[in-house]
């Protein structure tokens, strides 16, 4: 059975590489995301195509991800070697730089495999997005093809919406962004919210 929206998040142990650049022999996810929020972000393979791009607007995003209280994990099936070997290569030469996040190991297969994202011919990961809470449940769980680069914005938003619910109780209607108000999860509610902005939905 794979891991899916509303059960505990799958814990492994595994090599990776800080955010540092130093190599952590035994990185658990559950102790990593204690008491804050975890985004699993998975990706095919260290030095290929897409997968840069996406690697360094997560990186320049870490800011912001930090203050939110998220802990960023990239999970490919790469060595921790070759995490290592991509981040010591400058960003002209196809390398991502020194990130500001942890990349994971995940050697067997195994962590893809629990999560459901392997690709069943490629035997890599495809580009997934798993978001979990404070309580270790996957709240959102994203995956788009392996040439379909994704929004970091977007899953940004989707960790901003998951905090305002558990904030404020309220739900968050489509197209809901930081700032913005949500409504009660009942008649009354969608009532009164499509009363006032149906129009811009």
């Amino acid at each position: 059975m794979t891991i899916e929206v509303g059960h505990i998040a799958q814990d492994f142990t595994c090599n990776a590489v800080s955010e540092n650049g130093e190599i952590i022999e035994g990185f658990n996810l559950h102790n990593a995301i204690d008491n804050q929020y975890g985004l699993l972000f998975f990706y095919p393979l260290d030095f290929t195509f897409v997968c840069p791009t996406e690697m360094i607007a997560l990186h320049k995003r870490m800011s912001l991800l930090n203050k939110m209280g998220v802990k960023v994990m990239t999970v490919s099936v790469d060595s921790e070697f070759s995490h290592l070997r991509w981040r010591e290569t400058p960003v002209s030469e196809g390398g991502i730089g020194p990130v500001d996040y942890t990349m994971v190991a995940d050697v067997s297969h195994q962590i893809c495999r629990d999560y459901g994202v392997e690709h069943a011919q490629n035997h890599v990961a495809y580009r997934a997005s798993i978001i979990i809470d404070k309580q270790k449940v996957v709240r959102a769980k994203h995956i788009n093809d392996l040439p379909v680069g994704r929004n970091i914005d977007e899953i940004i938003r989707t960790i901003q919406a998951v905090q305002y619910h558990e904030k404020h109780g309220e739900v968050c209607q489509a197209g809901w962004q930081e700032g913005r108000s949500g409504f009660q999860a009942d008649a009354a509610g969608i009532s009164t919210f499509l009363t006032e902005h149906a129009e811009a939905l």
